[in-house]
């Protein structure tokens, strides 16, 4: 992720460093640089920065009070960043800031869907465009074509109110009245909170089909990991006003820069210990259960510091490969479906969770039981480095 840095407003610049700045700005359908904004004293959004391209589906994703919510609306142009010093949202290349929602060419979908109760599902669809002055005739070519795109019938549904509608009808409804108007960049705020499991699934790949076919961009937020996993071509995970990190969905999962990240996402083991040689980026790691190697990665790896390591439960294998091995006794085996999960103990009171497929527990039980010892294996190459997370 790169950021074109904002030059200084009272420099002078040549005209050609100009352009070439507008044309890199340009490049990008949401740029946000150093954005900030407080309610009351208290940082909502602190000091952001990041770029989303023209057709990416990009995900804004965190627990509850992060500010992915507080991101979105600054977008859409509900909130605005701090009046001083806080930062630049363009749009297409464009400064935004102060510039109203109906003047920034967007489409919403709202958690709540806010359709009009008292207006049926075509008038409800057709609202955006009535607004722009878009002729009868054209309006209802338009209308049937968004609610063939989201697989409602106009025959069936075009005139039943919302209240007549299951979550899921609403939902598409919601989805039809913002694409209609054919916005360039479609937000979406949570919009598939509110459906059952299955349903949510299978509105996620369409979600995803969409963004593929139309080419829009969409910006979405969500507090649910799979779901920016499974739809997102990146993700910016967000903690206390804070971007953690921004990353494809395998970079996130697999790189994770931090703890929070790490334990945000999916489900992760922490090991830690002293540095006790460093062989051309191959680290000697003294840790209470023993030593094992991990890799340097990036960062200081001075001999006799403390280092931060995460390891995925996929990534152990009990009694299995590896160039690393600790003793280790069986606590629990837990049984998920396809996956099983084996909580281990190691020496000085530390514990490891090991993920493996579920071969058959009526044909072939694993051997493990509790209170049995073996030894935990996995490469140094699966582990990850973690940095500190910010104060």
């Amino acid at each position: 992720m790169s950021i074109t840095p904002l030059s200084d407003p009272g420099a002078a610049s040549p005209p050609q460093a100009s352009e070439a700045a507008a044309s890199a700005r340009a490049d990008y359908a949401v740029e946000f640089t150093r954005v900030r904004k407080t309610y009351g004293g208290r940082a909502a959004v602190r000091d952001i920065s990041f770029s989303i391209r023209p057709g990416e589906f990009f995900s804004l994703l965190g627990p509850s009070g992060c500010g992915k919510s507080t991101t979105l609306r600054m977008i859409a142009g509900f909130e605005q960043p701090d009046t001083e010093g806080g930062g630049e949202v363009r749009l297409n290349g464009k400064l935004v800031n102060h510039l109203r929602p109906y003047e920034r060419d967007l489409g919403m979908v709202f958690q709540s869907y806010a359709l009009f109760p008292h207006l049926t599902v075509a008038r409800n669809i057709a609202f955006g465009l009535e607004q722009r002055g878009v002729g009868k005739a054209d309006i209802a070519t338009r209308v049937r074509g968004a609610m063939d795109l989201v697989q409602l019938d106009a025959k069936t549904f075009g005139e039943r109110l919302p209240p007549a509608l299951s979550g899921g009808q609403r939902q598409r409804v919601a989805l039809a009245r913002a694409l209609v108007v054919e916005p360039p960049i479609l937000l979406l705020d949570e919009p598939l909170g509110a459906l059952d499991l299955k349903l949510r699934k299978e509105m996620q790949q369409e979600l995803k089909d969409l963004n593929t076919r139309l080419g829009i961009t969409f910006v979405y937020v969500t507090h649910d990991q799979e779901e920016a996993l499974t739809m997102s071509d990146r993700i910016a995970v967000m903690a206390d006003a804070r971007i953690a990190q921004v990353g494809t969905p395998a970079e996130i999962y697999e790189r994770p820069r931090t703890p929070f990240v790490a334990r945000f996402i999916g489900e992760s083991n922490f090991l830690e210990g002293l540095i006790e040689s460093n062989e051309g980026g191959r680290l000697s790691v003294c840790h209470p259960a023993g030593m094992f190697t991990a890799l340097a990665g990036t960062g200081s790896a001075t001999v006799g510091t403390r280092v931060h390591l995460a390891l995925r439960p996929e990534r152990l294998h009990i009694d299995g490969e590896g160039d690393n091995a600790l003793p280790a006794r069986i606590a629990h085996v837990i049984y998920r479906g396809e996956m099983l999960h084996v909580r281990l103990t190691t020496a000085g009171g530390g514990e490891l969770t090991v993920a493996t497929r579920n071969e058959g527990q009526l044909r072939r039980p694993v051997a493990w039981n509790p209170g049995d010892t073996v030894r935990v294996t996995w490469f140094a190459e699966d582990m990850q480095r973690l940095e500190e997370d910010p104060a």
